[in-house]
């Protein structure tokens, strides 16, 4: 099919889950609605009912064998039969018409991958904060690396597909391999989804978690890999830059400096647990790995 042509009917999306009720059945309804033309899930094993909302409402449910995101999601993609391929959390939610904006991108600026803008459903603080962030630092167009929900062309992401052995920081591994070895280019459409029951600080610090686990990932294994010293000071950076001073300087005044605090709080949560992961790897003696 030429890619002009391209519709909601020709993209297999997976979703990945792991006690996932809370929002699992809104995500699988939502692509439903989009006009999605293949619908996998790939389950780890939840025991809260997801899976069995799963089957009700995927076309196919698997099994991840719980060794990480990277390999979870290539369970899914190996089983996508779709020119376009669709990763969405479990806790995302695709509005009306912005699936359509996604291809549109993708077809539109001829790259490879296109992800969507993100907004939290909510308007309390921690919401605003949350929106404030992702607004400062996810600017459409051109990026050199794309998050969840992201939108493949499936050839390629079924020929080189994730890093199996990465637990989080498997977007960014991907699209710097594809860029470096596939000459591949990347964007951030105008399109947005939401996010949905992740309003709280217990949600915050579980993000946060993530990050420094997949900055620790992404340091050590780069380094271990001949990174000049200029590279490791930039990774080192990085938390400080994208998530604080990035969103301030692009941010209206009066929201930059409402939201500064909680962009501090934020960075400063992510450097701790980079530490607690590279300490933690240290103490079991295989910090070299």
């Amino acid at each position: 099919m030429n890619a002009s042509s391209w519709t909601p009917a020709d993209v297999s999306a997976v979703v990945c889950t792991l006690e996932s009720i809370s929002g699992i059945e809104r995500c699988l309804s939502s692509l439903r609605d989009a006009g999605v033309g293949q619908l996998i899930v790939v389950d780890a094993g939840s025991r809260d009912g997801t899976r069995q909302a799963a089957e009700r409402l995927a076309d196919l449910v698997l099994d991840d064998p719980g060794t990480g995101l990277g390999n979870a999601r290539n369970v899914g993609i190996a089983a996508t039969t779709l020119p376009l391929v669709l990763n969405m959390g479990s806790d995302n939610v695709m509005p009306p018409g912005q699936l359509s904006r996604m291809i549109d991108a993708l077809q539109r600026l001829d790259v490879q991958g296109v992800s969507a803008q993100t907004l939290v459903d909510g308007s309390d603080y921690v919401s605003r904060g949350l929106n404030a962030w992702r607004s400062g630092r996810f600017v459409s167009g051109p990026a050199a690396v794309i998050g969840t929900p992201t939108l493949f062309v499936g050839d390629l992401l079924r020929a080189h597909p994730y890093d199996a052995t990465r637990r989080f920081s498997d977007d960014s591994e991907l699209c710097e391999r594809w860029t470096r070895e596939l000459g591949a280019r990347f964007a951030i459409s105008d399109a947005h989804v939401l996010e949905v029951g992740k309003a709280s600080w217990d949600e915050v610090v579980v993000r946060c978690r993530m990050y420094g686990i997949s900055d620790e990932e992404v340091f050590r294994i780069g380094r271990g890999s001949g990174w000049s010293t200029r590279r490791q000071v930039a990774s080192l950076l990085h938390p400080l830059k994208a998530d604080l001073m990035e969103p301030v300087t692009r941010l209206r005044p009066f929201e930059a400096v409402v939201s500064a605090p909680f962009l501090a709080v934020f960075a400063g949560m992510r450097y701790a647990f980079w530490a607690r992961a590279a300490a933690n790897r240290g103490q079991r003696g295989d910090a070299g790995d």
